[in-house]
């Protein structure tokens, strides 16, 4: 096996690793991996009292009626509220209401826990390398 498809396997592997501890993480809230990154995106967006649902759709790469399904199960369970838009009555937009808030909060500190648990043989530098490349092969860095 050359270096880049050894180098894709790798990568892909930790994908799936991290991907796994996400979701065990997420067990205890009783959130799908859509669930709570839709509550990250609000979080981030909805300072600006402007995400709609379709914005929602397109930040988490899903169809409009499966981020209205998202929302419909986290607005059941009190995390995020509708409210209509100041801008166009015909749209509504989203945000996290203070439960949503705090259990955001809580999911993070246990993405950072898992983050730290995955990356524990990594020193400090070697982590801070590993963002640069990454983000240099996402074409998101230098």
């Amino acid at each position: 096996m050359d270096d880049d498809a050894s180098l894709t396997q790798l990568t892909i592997h930790a994908a799936r690793t991290l991907r796994r501890l996400s979701s065990v993480a997420l067990e205890p809230f009783g959130l799908s991996p859509h669930q709570a990154r839709a509550l990250g995106v609000i979080a981030r967006h909805c300072t600006e009292g402007r995400l709609r649902l379709s914005d929602l759709a397109e930040h988490l790469r899903i169809a409009p009626r499966s981020a209205t399904e998202v929302v419909d199960a986290l607005e059941q369970r009190g995390l995020v509220a509708r409210a209509p838009n100041p801008d166009d009555r015909r749209a509504i937009v989203l945000r996290l209401t203070d439960e949503g808030s705090a259990l955001r909060a809580q999911i993070e500190q246990g993405r950072a826990e898992q983050s730290d648990q995955f990356f524990a043989k990594l020193s400090a530098d070697e982590r801070a390398d590993l963002a640069v490349l990454l983000r240099k092969a996402l074409g998101d860095g230098p």
